[in-house]
């Protein structure tokens, strides 16, 4: 019994993860649970708690530190974590910000050593947020706001703007969309999801994991990086979703090719042919051969592109690591770039405008001479004023227009 318990305590020693840069991660070989119950780990056991308390270190599902790897954080990024909670990414993301002085602790650092960027954590669950802050405030950085908003209309931060004078939009340089999923390839270490995993959770989660997708790339700068992960191996919630993207950017996403990247992490690429499953456990190859009454719930774009679609995406450049590639949990990432604005992101910046033809001369009257070209109200001097000033011009009765217009004025 000594010398299997010896044995054990020598297989418990921590490991480095030797796909981390500099050996910043390191691995300990059992479950949380058998590090509570052994009595020779005690001490390392408590030294974690310790730890962990004061930010020193997290701990965190060893396939889960690498979308924020792959995000390539510098410390002058604007990042956006879009569903953050409980927040060990978004830990990893602070860590990269301040990485410009990693030797000294944060709260040592001069004003001028602290990051130009910062990170903006958000997730839709209310007291899930509170984890995020639990999680975020033991770093002890200026550099992380943290929002509690729906990652699908996520709404648009704006900065003041030195040389411009006025606010403008902030455009992230970052953006991780790490989305809600089925979860099955936590199946390892999650044995309550063995029980309540059904063929349809899949294809339930595809059509969010398709919004947040597009809200992410709005808000992405042109020339940005943005990772999407999911911790599941399902190609509807994976290659499915970013095909289905990449189809409407109509080139203006690219899938990036990260082969160079964390070489010694094992990886396979992504897929480009799968199957639909319905939930009475039918397959289906194409959307064509879905019948009527079960397309309300299979959607097309859950189904595997055209020969020529998929190879000039490079949906083989996505990763899927696999639990026995390297004892972890299963894992998708896709790592995208912009090169310009989507088309749907230019519709709605376009701002329709109504121009009138002018009047024939011969119908002009003395009255009308005072008109515009394009139809426009008489531009007296004083009505002018009084129309710049009030916005709510339709509400305020005629008699009472000048004196509320100082009242609804709007900047």
């Amino acid at each position: 019994a000594a010398a299997a318990g010896a044995e054990e305590e020598v297989r418990a020693l921590p490991q480095a993860l030797p796909w981390y840069p500099d050996q910043l991660a390191w691995s300990i070989p059992m479950s949380r649970k058998t590090l509570r119950k052994s009595s020779r780990l005690s001490q390392f056991h408590q030294f974690l708690i310790s730890e962990t308390e004061q930010g020193n270190i997290s701990r965190q599902e060893t396939v889960s530190l690498v979308p924020p790897l792959l995000l390539d954080v510098k410390p002058h990024h604007k990042v956006l974590d879009m569903c953050a909670a409980p927040g060990s990414k978004t830990a990893q993301i602070i860590e990269f910000l301040h990485a410009q002085d990693n030797s000294a602790p944060v709260d040592q650092l001069s004003s001028s050593a602290m990051p130009s960027g910062f990170v903006v954590a958000n997730d839709k669950d209310n007291k899930r947020c509170y984890m995020l802050v639990h999680q975020t405030k033991r770093l002890l950085s200026p550099c992380c706001i943290i929002t509690n908003e729906d990652a699908t209309i996520f709404p648009n931060f704006y900065l003041e703007s030195a040389t411009v004078g006025r606010k403008q939009k902030v455009q992230f340089d970052r953006i991780l969309c790490d989305v809600p999923c089925s979860g099955d390839g936590t199946l390892r270490k999650n044995l309550v999801l063995w029980k309540r995993w059904v063929p349809t959770l899949g294809t339930q989660m595809h059509k969010l994991q398709q919004r947040i997708l597009c809200r992410g790339i709005e808000m992405l700068a042109v020339g940005g990086r943005l990772v999407y992960s999911t911790c599941s191996l399902n190609p509807v919630e994976n290659e499915a979703v970013v095909a289905s993207v990449l189809k409407m950017s109509q080139g203006a996403m690219e899938l990036l090719d990260i082969s160079g990247e964390l070489t010694e992490l094992k990886r396979s690429g992504g897929v480009h042919m799968w199957k639909v499953m319905s939930k009475s456990g039918q397959w289906f190859s194409s959307y064509s051969d879905v019948p009527d009454s079960l397309k309300s719930h299979l959607l097309p774009s859950m189904f595997p592109l055209s020969s020529d679609d998929s190879t000039s995406y490079h949906l083989d450049r996505c990763i899927r690591i696999l639990p026995h590639q390297q004892n972890t949990g299963g894992f998708f990432i896709a790592v995208l770039t912009k090169n310009r604005p989507v088309p749907w992101q230019r519709q709605k910046e376009k701002k329709p405008t109504l121009l009138l033809p002018p009047p024939p001369p011969s119908s002009l009257t003395k009255e009308e001479d005072n008109v515009d070209v394009v139809g426009k109200a008489p531009l007296q001097e004083e009505k002018k004023e009084d129309e710049k000033d009030m916005s709510d011009e339709e509400t305020c009765s005629k008699s009472r227009k000048k004196k509320l217009s100082q009242l609804c004025y709007r900047d």
